[in-house]
């Protein structure tokens, strides 16, 4: 039996867990097993872009669904660890584990191709379209970032160091035409206690050449203070007490009043702004639709850095660089990153709700299985 959590598509914070009988696999498919993924709130930002940035078309709920209720129910993407457990695919044998995509469930068919000796891509034909960053599965046995007891910091953490790796990367500009950080003295990140932002801000300062700001909730203002990572943390409703610029915006917040601050507070003076996420997607507008001041925010998809980086760099070049910022990234967590167990269906469902009204503790990594 699959049994698998799904949300509104339209509305994040109403979910079900739904049961349904597995499909005898086809000639090539593997099932897999999920052993265990991580929850954080670039889960909710999949949600909220699903839609625009075709997340949903990843893990479709059947055609024709006999649970069909009249609302159109998705299901959000996640990263963990999988094992093979019945397979007509020669090139993925019963008992292959593997680290990536995959689905809220407790069991997941894929169509494995172009196998070697790291892993393989999932090449069924709804995924096509899709980046190979989220398509390509890595063997543990052979995957360059595994490590047995980083495990939980892989699947907490990994994905959004990529993206955290990839914003330091894209706006330090190394290798470009332009300036460092576009010129800018000031990086300023929304969202600071998300771990996409501690990721950036750890990097950023690792680099150095500019100062950076972390711009946070009252709540969370000691917390994000306490990780040294930032070297000033700013509340909301502050952002005129920002220091002066040029400087570059990264919005991981995604709250419109929040973005209508940050940039009346530097105007001109903000020479980059990038959107990444949607941390704050239920927070209410104040209602101001009107244009942003300064330049027009873009939107940043990390695996089109990481094809570029991968191209210019190679896949080695690109691994090395990364794995070495990675573990020290990753050890330094344990610091301030404590990791909490959850299993069953319900209890799973439960937490991901939690998430998606905000009410998690950014010192809490989230290890869940549906079973």
């Amino acid at each position: 039996m699959e049994t698998v959590i799904e949300v509104v598509r339209n509305d994040v914070g109403t979910s079900r867990v739904a049961e349904r009988t597995e499909a005898a696999l086809a000639d090539g498919q593997t099932r897999f097993t999920v052993e265990r993924f991580a929850l954080t709130s670039n889960n909710i930002t999949y949600a909220v872009f699903g839609e625009a940035m075709r997340y949903w078309d990843f893990f479709p709920v059947p055609a024709g669904d006999s649970l069909d209720d009249g609302r159109v129910w998705g299901r959000v993407p996640v990263w963990g660890f999988a094992v093979a457990t019945e397979s007509r695919c020669a090139d993925v044998p019963v008992g292959t584990r593997v680290y990536g995509y995959l689905p809220m469930a407790n069991t997941l068919v894929m169509t494995p191709g172009k196998a070697d000796g790291t892993g393989f891509i999932d090449v069924a034909a709804h995924r096509a379209p899709m980046a190979t960053a989220y398509n390509r599965y890595a063997t543990v046995d052979n995957d360059p970032a595994y490590l047995t007891e980083l495990e939980n910091h892989q699947m907490v953490l990994w994905p959004l160091f990529m993206t955290s790796f990839m914003i330091d990367d894209f706006i330090a500009g190394e290798g470009s035409d332009r300036p460092e950080f576009f010129g800018a003295s000031v990086a300023v990140i929304s969202s600071a206690s998300s771990k996409t932002s501690i990721g950036a801000a750890f990097l950023m300062k690792r680099r150095g050449g500019v100062t950076v700001i972390g711009l946070t909730s009252p709540s969370n203002r000691a917390f994000v203070e306490s990780l040294g990572c930032y070297d000033r943390v700013v509340t909301y409703g502050d952002e005129g007490t920002l220091p002066d610029g040029p400087a570059v915006y990264v919005d991981i917040a995604g709250d419109r009043a929040v973005n209508q601050r940050v940039h009346g507070r530097y105007d001109d003076e903000l020479v980059y702004s990038m959107i990444v996420g949607g941390t704050h997607w239920n927070v209410e507008s104040d209602g101001d639709r009107s244009p942003l001041a300064g330049p027009k925010p873009e939107f940043f998809f990390a695996p089109s850095q990481i094809a570029l980086r991968s191209k210019e760099w190679g896949k080695a070049g690109l691994d090395a660089r990364v794995g070495e910022a990675w573990r020290e990234f990753a050890r330094w967590s344990d610091e301030w990153l404590d990791y909490r167990s959850t299993s069953g269906a319900e209890p799973v469902r439960g937490v991901f709700d939690n998430m998606a009204t905000g009410a998690v503790d950014p010192r809490v990594g989230l290890i869940c299985r549906v079973e």
